[in-house]
C-alpha cells in the first residue's frame, strides 16, 4: 500500500487482502493497480465492497487489457447487465507501458516477465516495486535508475523457473544500486529470517508483513 498526497493506493489484492486491510486499520482506498492476473494477485478484489460502503464510491482499478479480461472472467457478476445488490463497485482503467496519473500521482509502469507472462512493476517517485519477476529487459531497467527504495521478489536460494532467487535479486539490486532494497515474495524454502538477514548486504533486508517505510 502506498500513501502519498493524501491518497491511498494498493498494488495487487491477494487472497488475504481483507485481513491485511483490517490489520493495518486502512479506512480509505482510492485505487488498486494490478501487476498481473494470477489468482494470488487478484483473489481479494471482491473485498473492495467494504471500501465502497465506507467511502461511498467505486474503487478505481488500473490494469492492462489482458488483466482486465481475466478480472471480468473471474468476477463476471460485477459486470453483469443486471447488477446484484451489494456487489463490488469498480471503475476499470486501462494502462499501457507509459506513465499515467491518478489524482495527480504519477505511476511509471516497468515491463518485466514472469517466465513467459508479461507483467508490470511500478515506479512512484523514488520508490520502485516488483513482484513475480524473473527477467527485466535492459531498456526497462533504465526506468529504474535513480530509485532510492527498491522492492523486489526473491523466492528462495535455489533457481526457480519464474521468480528471481536470492542471488539473482541481489544482482539486480547491485546493478540498480538503491539506497535500500527489500526482498518480498519469499517462500519457506528461503530459510529463517535471522540466518538470511545476517548474510545480506547492509542495504538489503527481508521484508515482513506490516513493514512500514516513511520515505
Amino acid at each position: 500500500m502506498i500513501e502519498t498526497q493524501g491518497k491511498a493506493f494498493v498494488i495487487d489484492s491477494g487472497p488475504d487482502f481483507r485481513q491485511q486491510m483490517l490489520r493495518e486499520n486502512v479506512r480509505n482506498l482510492d485505487a488498486i493497480l494490478f501487476t498481473h492476473e494470477h489468482k494470488d494477485h487478484i483473489a481479494g478484489m471482491d473485498d473492495v465492497r467494504a471500501f465502497n460502503y465506507i467511502n461511498k464510491k467505486p474503487i478505481d482499478i488500473y490494469a492492462e487489457k489482458r488483466v482486465q479480461e481475466a478480472i471480468k472472467r473471474e468476477y463476471s457478476y460485477v459486470f453483469a447487465e443486471q447488477k446484484y445488490p451489494g456487489i463490488p463497485q469498480i471503475n476499470l482503467y486501462l494502462i499501457k507501458n507509459y506513465e499515467f496519473e491518478i489524482d495527480g500521482v504519477k505511476f511509471l509502469p516497468i515491463r518485466a516477465r514472469h517466465l513467459r507472462l508479461p507483467i508490470f512493476g511500478f515506479r512512484i517517485g523514488d520508490f520502485t516495486y516488483f513482484t513475480d519477476v524473473n527477467y527485466i529487459p535492459q531498456k526497462e531497467k533504465e526506468k529504474i535508475k535513480g530509485t532510492k527504495h527498491l522492492v523486489i521478489n526473491a523466492l528462495r536460494k535455489k533457481k526457480h523457473i519464474s521468480h528471481y532467487n536470492i542471488e539473482e535479486a541481489l544482482k539486480i539490486i547491485d546493478e540498480i544500486s538503491p539506497e535500500k532494497a527489500y526482498l518480498i515474495h519469499i517462500s519457506h524454502l528461503m530459510g529463517l529470517y535471522n540466518e538470511i538477514q545476517k548474510v545480506l548486504p547492509e542495504n538489503v533486508m527481508l521484508a515482513y508483513d506490516g513493514l512500514t517505510l516513511n520515505i
